[in-house]
C-alpha cells in the first residue's frame, strides 16, 4: 500500500510513519506540511493508495484537499487524522469524498486496520467516534436548537471550542496545540464576536445548545 502523509506537524507525521514502516506492506512514497504540497506530489508523478491527512493545516486545508484530490484521481482513498470529533467536520469529510475519519487518539493498530479497510473499498470511522456519536445521540434532547446557518467556525476554532469546554487555560491550549497564548486569544474573540457570546460560560452553554462541543 502506497502511502502519502499531509500533516504539519513534523513529531505526529514522523511517527505515523515510522508506524507504518514497522508494518509489511505499507510503504510510505511522499509527505507534505499541507495540501499544497500533497497535490504537488501527485502532480510529479506520485501513485498513492491513500492519503492520510490531517484536516486542520496551513495553506490548503484537509477538507480542500479531498476536493482536490477527488479532481486529480478519485480512485485515490482520502482518511481524515484529526483532533476533532465534532459531527460537522466528519459528514463535511465525507461528503467530499473521504474515506476514513480517524481521531488523534487512535490506536496504532486501529490506524493499520483502517487503511486496510479504505484501500479494500471499505468507509471508515475511528471506535472512539462512534461511540461518542452514539452516546450523545442518545443523550440529546429532540428540542435542542440546532447550529444556525450563518455560524461559519473553522477547524482550529472548534478546537479551541472543545478545549474551552475542557476547562484548559488559554496557556495550556497553547501548549495543546502548538501555537502561542496570543494566538489562543485571538481564536477565543472570534468565538465571542461569531456567536455573539459575552463570556466563557455563555460560549460554553452556546456551543451545547448548538450541539457544537
Amino acid at each position: 500500500m502506497n502511502v502519502i502523509l499531509a500533516e504539519d506537524d513534523n513529531l505526529v507525521r514522523d511517527g505515523i510513519r515510522l508506524l507504518l514502516e514497522t508494518h509489511e506492506g505499507f510503504n510510505v512514497i511522499g509527505e507534505a506540511h499541507n495540501g499544497l504540497e500533497a497535490i504537488e506530489l501527485l502532480r510529479d508523478g506520485s501513485k498513492p493508495d491513500v492519503i492520510l491527512a490531517d484536516i486542520n493545516m496551513p495553506d490548503m486545508d484537509g477538507i480542500e484537499l479531498i476536493k482536490a484530490v477527488k479532481e486529480f484521481d478519485p480512485k485515490i482513498q482520502v482518511v481524515m487524522l484529526s483532533m476533532l470529533d465534532n459531527e460537522k467536520y466528519m459528514i463535511q469529510s465525507f461528503s467530499e469524498g473521504a474515506s476514513g475519519y480517524l481521531l488523534k487518539t487512535v490506536s496504532p493498530d486501529e490506524l493499520i486496520f483502517s487503511l486496510r479497510q479504505v484501500v479494500s473499498g471499505e468507509k471508515y470511522i475511528s471506535s472512539d467516534l462512534s461511540f461518542g456519536l452514539l452516546e450523545r445521540s442518545a443523550k440529546r434532547p429532540p428540542a435542542l436548537a440546532a447550529e444556525p446557518l450563518n455560524l461559519h467556525l473553522n477547524s482550529r476554532e472548534l478546537e479551541i471550542l472543545k478545549l474551552i469546554g475542557e476547562g484548559l487555560t488559554n496557556s495550556e491550549m497553547g501548549e495543546k496545540l502548538f501555537i502561542s497564548r496570543r494566538t489562543v486569544e485571538g481564536h477565543r474573540q472570534n468565538l465571542m464576536d461569531k456567536t455573539g457570546c459575552k463570556n466563557t460560560a455563555t460560549l460554553i452553554k452556546y456551543a451545547v445548545l448548538n450541539r457544537l462541543i
